[in-house]
This record gives C-alpha cells, structure tokens and sequence, in this order.
C-alpha cells in the first residue's frame, strides 16, 4: 500500500518513511489527497448549523492532512534530493494543485461561513475568542481575500490563471538554476593553476574529479567550491572564469535562460496585486509584515546607506590600494579580484583566515557544540537515532528532549551538496507542532547545508574529516536557530506554529544564534584541533574577534543592495518591459561599489525573490538583524548563557509562533522596540 496513504507509518515518532516512498507513490497521494479535501470542504460547507469558529475555523485548518503530506515530501526533495522524474512530477502536479487550492480559496460558499464567523467575532461574539483563536481566523480570513474571495468571477478566473502560472514559473525558475549549476565545472590539470589555494581545497577537487572519473582536480559552482576559489586562487584568469561562469548562470541562450521567466513573474505578481486593488506588489506583500508599509522598508535602507555607505567606500578603496600595490598590473580591481586581495589584506592586518581555524571545525565537533549551546541556554539534548528513516545516506536524524526529558522533536540534519541538491542553506519542517484532542503533536523539523565535504581515502587524496570555515559555522548555528524556532513551538494550531510568523521576523531566531559564534567560551566547548585534540588557543579567537568587522560596512552594502533590487522590481506600477540587465543595473547603482561585468546578471539566479518567498521581502534580513543585535544585548546585560534569559526568550518569543504580532512579541522579551543603533554598535560604526 502506499505509505503516504497513510496516517499511521510504524516508524519513530510517525515519522516518513523515505525507503518506501516512491514518484509514483507521491503522484498518487497527491491526487488521493485532492479528493480527500474536497469531500472535506464539502462537509464543512454543506453542514446544516450556523457557522461557527469550530465548525468552520478550526475543520478547515484540520484539512487535507493527506495532501500536505504528500506535496511535504515532494517540494522539500525537490530541494534536498532532486532527480529528472520527480521534477518532471512537480511541474505536471504544480497547475493541478494551483487549481485545487484556488477552488478552495474562491468557494464562495466557503467563505461565506468563514466571513460570518469573521462578522460574529466583530460583533456579537466580540470577546469570546482568545488571542491565538482570533489570530487563527485573521489568518484565514485574510488568506480568502488575499487569495481573491471578494474579486468578480471573470477577476477571480483570472487570479486562478495567474497563480497556476506563477506557480510553473518559479519551479522552472529554480531547476533552471540546478542544472547551470551542476553543468559547470573548471577541469585542472596542470598542478601550477593551483597556486594559492590551500591544501584543503585542492584535496577536494581532487577527490570531485576522482568521482567525476577525471585525473587532476574540478572545482564547481557549489558554494564550498567556488567560494574559497574566488578567495585563495593566485590564478587571475581562472578566478575571472570562475565568477562570471557563478554570475551568468540562466543568461546563456540555452534552454536554462530565465530572462522571460524573471520578467513573467515580476509582471504576474504585479497583476496579482493590482486584481486585488493594491498598486504595486509590494504593498500586497507588506500588509502582513512588521514593516507594515514600502515607506518603511525605504527608511531602514535609507538609514542603512547613511551609516555605511562612506565607511564601505573606505574599506573598498583599502583594498584596491592594496591590490595595486600587491600586483602593480592590476590597472582596475575587478570583483573576481576583490574577494582575493580582501583575505590577503585581513590575513596581513589581523593574521586570520578561513584555512587556520579549519583545523579546529571537524564538523562533528562543530555538531557538538552548537546542540551543547542549546543544552546550555535551554537544557534540551539530542540523540541520533539511525531507526528513523532518511531521505539520503547523508542525513543524520536525531530526537530532541526537552529540558524533563520528554520527547520535544525530530531533526533531520543534511550538511553535503550534492548533484541533485540546491545550493545554499535552509530550514524545513515535515511536520508543524499542533494541539488536537488533548495531545502534542511535536514537530519534525530539518535544516539543509552544502558544508565541506570530508575528503574520502583514494589513490590521490588522503582521508580527512568535513573541516569547516567560521563562516559554515555561522551557517550552522543560523539554520540552527531557525530549527530551535520549530522545534520551541507550543501552539494549537499548525497554521500559527513555529516559523510560521511574519517574515521579516522569522530570521530574528536565527540570525540571533550567529552572534555565539564569536564567543570565546562558547568556541572553547568544541573548537579542537582535528588530529592533536588541542583546543582553539585563546590568541587565535581574539584575532578572530578584532577581525569581525573587516569590510563590515561592505557587506552590509552588499545586502542592501540586494533589497535594492527586490523592491525595484515589486514596486512597479506598470509592467516591466525594460531588458533585466538593465533594470538590475539602474536599480542598485549608487550603492555598488565595484564594477559590474557587463554579461552578468543577479536576478535571473535570485532564487530568494523570483521563486523562494523573499519578493519584496529580502530587506526582511537586514530588519530582522536590527532585531537580533538588540536581543543579543539582552544576554550580554544578563548573561551569555544565562537560562533565565533564555527561557524568557524562548517562551516570549520561540515557542509563540505566529499567535501574537511579532512587534508584540518582542516588547515582551525586551521592554521596547528595537533601533539600528544595537546593531550600528556590534558593527563599530557607532561607539558604546
């Protein structure tokens, strides 16, 4: 029988069977799942008593159980552990299910209840719901109207056309990325191209060449391949050849181009948000975040550019000057060299690099720090457990106690890339935390990276376990964060339970775990040098420390940059028709601070924007770094480790989810709404 058919696996904790599922097992359940929630529907909006909260609110959250089961393990492995069948799955089921759920959200009848409970509350029931019953039926409410319940039926066709599209749309998107990605590779044969990289790197490629089935050494467009390439490589041209293979990735004329794909969606969404009586997309977004509004994501960006704009033009022009110093036939510093002579210059004013902490990262180590962290701050602990099936042989499985030694969540953790994986790193859940009938039904959560792999014994490499960068650590501890935020959540209803809140804040939890990464005794807990045991010495951190905020104003200008461009394009008003070169140029122009290749393009591989859920919401991570400074202040005034105050801040905050609005949440925790200013202190643009 098929498993996903079932409600019941005969597995830890209920949790999927990966062995057993199939493509044709999930194509099944997906259709058995449609049918199963219409006849649910069907039931809630035939049902003979007045509309109530119960009867309507709470069954309609209770639905199609079976289908998001199935659609659950299909898009999260179309992330993690794609192949050609499943995405030619996705993209057959993707208008279908477009299709079911716009039956659901345009049911008039359906939302006739759903609006007369919603007229009862206001009314005559004012009062009678508690705070998470009431944010339960905002949402839904909100969601039928958002989703076009109130549009006429020729508009409401055409929201259904619109979604169906745009949900084609951004699944080709990313698969088109995929594959650009997976078809590149920089084949070395000659150990002298090799110059400046260190031996880490070189043992990789060699042991990707060996699986490739290649003498001498590839190197990918895979983040622990490309981005220390860019960083150590002394070979300018191959270094050019790497970025701009990385930044034309989807602008070649082959079947991978997403130029049209690009401008489709930005138009669609457009569309969308105009059929509903919003000018522009941005708008339709913002109304369900803590920015509230376009004018206030312009002003953390107009404060942003203010405060860091000038000191990023320094610590560019620091770097030139040392480039051009460093090779006198550099006559302009182009990106592919920036990266490079940016490390040269923090190794020679600070003495620190990715490659001498390496040693001290085994990532088993570096596992064992960040759940101690969490044993510390909140008394959980994790146990792996190898009967709980998994997806990949990569993937580690583990149960999560809570502090009394009841079972608190699954995390399924999948730290390689591999062909068949995006690149980057996310959290996911396979299942949400919910109340029903008295019992806690606890979360299954999952967190996904593309670490360094470990370099297998061959003929050509010797075995060496995953060693990671400082930066892969803050990786960790970010999607860690996110995972803490799932695995916290106590609430009744899933649609409410943990990272499902608005989401400028969702990156609050995360991006606060970060901070720990430059904490002497937290490093001192795990940091020890792979092959003689030492433990980080105490010098090496305070380098580490003076060095945070090299080119930090850079990178933030980076990121803002970034938003730049997200709402470029979300805050149009009429249709884009300017080339997506063009528009991605003029859009972040006065805050680039290097020169930009004219072949490349950003946006045509902005997953976060195009096909993830960032549209008009990248900016999210700089508002929610605003946060997490100013609660990260919080355990400086109290206590690093204090439980105190991480009980305060994963009961105030972590195990809320989405119940109260976040600026609610976070008043509570703190006291008072967060400025720049904690974060313009951490940074050193302001003094203490």
């Amino acid at each position: 029988m098929n498993p996903l058919l079932k409600l019941e696996y005969n597995t830890p904790h209920n949790t999927f069977p990966f062995p057993l599922i199939t493509i044709p097992f999930i194509e099944e359940a997906i259709h058995e799942g449609m049918r199963i929630e219409n006849e649910e529907i069907t039931r809630i909006v035939t049902n003979p008593d007045a509309p109530t909260f119960q009867n309507t609110i709470v069954a309609l959250s209770r639905t199609g159980e079976i289908l998001e089961r199935a659609t659950t393990v299909m898009y999260n492995l179309l992330s993690a552990e794609t192949n050609d069948e499943l995405e030619a799955l996705a993209q057959k089921v993707s208008p279908i299910l477009s299709e079911h759920s716009s039956n659901i959200m345009l049911n008039e009848t359906l939302f006739a209840r759903v609006k007369a409970v919603k007229t009862w509350s206001e009314n005559e029931g004012k009062g009678a719901l508690d705070a998470e019953d009431k944010m339960l039926l905002d949402k839904t409410y909100d969601g039928f109207e958002r989703s076009g319940a109130t549009l006429s039926d020729d508009k409401k066709q055409r929201f259904r056309d619109i979604k169906a599209e745009l949900s084609k749309l951004s699944l080709q998107f990313s698969q088109n990325n995929i594959k650009e990605t997976n078809d590149y590779q920089l084949h070395i044969t000659d150990a002298a191209q090799l110059a400046g990289l260190p031996a880490s790197q070189v043992e990789a490629a060699a042991a990707t060449a060996h699986e490739k089935g290649l003498h001498g050494w590839v190197f990918t467009l895979h983040a622990p391949s490309l981005h220390p390439f860019l960083q150590y490589s002394e070979n300018r041209e191959l270094r050019k050849q790497m970025y701009i293979a990385a930044n034309t990735r989807c602008t070649h004329e082959n079947e991978y181009n997403n130029f049209e794909i690009c401008r489709n969606i930005v138009n669609l969404r457009l569309e969308l948000a105009q059929l509903l009586g919003y000018p522009t997309f941005a708008d339709y977004v913002l109304k369900n975040r803590m920015a509230q509004d376009i004018p206030h994501v312009n002003d953390l960006l107009e404060r942003l550019i203010a405060n860091y704009h000038q000191p990023a033009t320094d610590e560019v022009a620091q770097v030139e000057a040392f480039a051009r110093q460093s090779d006198p036939s550099i006559q302009r510093v182009e990106p592919w060299d920036f990266v490079h002579y940016a490390h040269l210059l923090k190794l020679r004013d600070y003495n620190v690099d990715a490659e001498m902490l390496r040693p001290y990262f085994p990532l088993e180590s570096v596992i064992r720090g960040v759940f101690g962290l969490a044993t510390t701050l909140y008394g959980i602990t994790f146990q792996q457990n190898d009967d709980i099936p998994v997806y990949h042989p990569d993937v580690k499985a583990y149960e999560v106690l809570d502090h009394d030694g009841t079972f608190l969540a699954v995390l399924y953790a999948d730290f390689f890339p591999r062909e068949g994986k995006q690149s980057g790193a996310w959290m996911t859940g396979y299942r949400e935390q919910y109340f029903e009938d008295g019992v806690d039904h606890r979360p299954h959560v999952s967190i996904t990276t593309n670490f360094t792999k470990p370099v297998p014994a061959t003929d050509v490499t010797e075995p060496k376990p995953s060693l990671l960068t400082l930066g892969e650590v803050e990786t960790f501890l970010h999607e860690f964060g996110h995972a803490l935020h799932g695995m916290f959540a106590r609430t009744r209803y899933a649609a409410l339970s943990g990272t499902n809140v608005y989401w400028d804040f969702v990156e609050l939890p995360s991006q606060f775990m970060e901070n720990y990464a430059m904490q002497p005794a937290f490093l001192r807990t795990f940091a020890q040098h792979y092959l003689t045991g030492e433990t980080i010495p105490d010098e090496l951190i305070q380098r580490v420390r003076r060095a945070r905020n090299f080119n930090v104003a850079y990178a933030c200008m980076r990121q803002v940059s970034f938003g730049l461009l997200d709402m470029s394009y979300y805050t149009l008003t009429v249709p884009l028709t300017a080339d997506i070169r063009s528009h991605e140029t003029t859009a972040w122009q006065r805050v680039q601070l290097l020169p930009q290749h004219p072949d490349t393009c950003m946006s045509v591989q902005f997953g976060h924007i195009m096909s993830g859920g960032y549209a008009a919401g990248y900016y999210s991570y700089k508002w929610a770094e605003v946060l997490d400074a100013d609660a990260f202040e919080a355990f400086v005034e109290r206590g690093m480790f204090d439980r105190n105050v991480a009980n305060d801040f994963r009961s105030k905050i972590l195990s809320r989810g989405g119940t109260v609005h976040p600026a609610a949440l976070y008043r509570d925790f703190r006291g008072h709404d967060a400025t720049v200013d904690a974060l313009l202190r951490r940074d050193g643009i302001l003094q203490r």
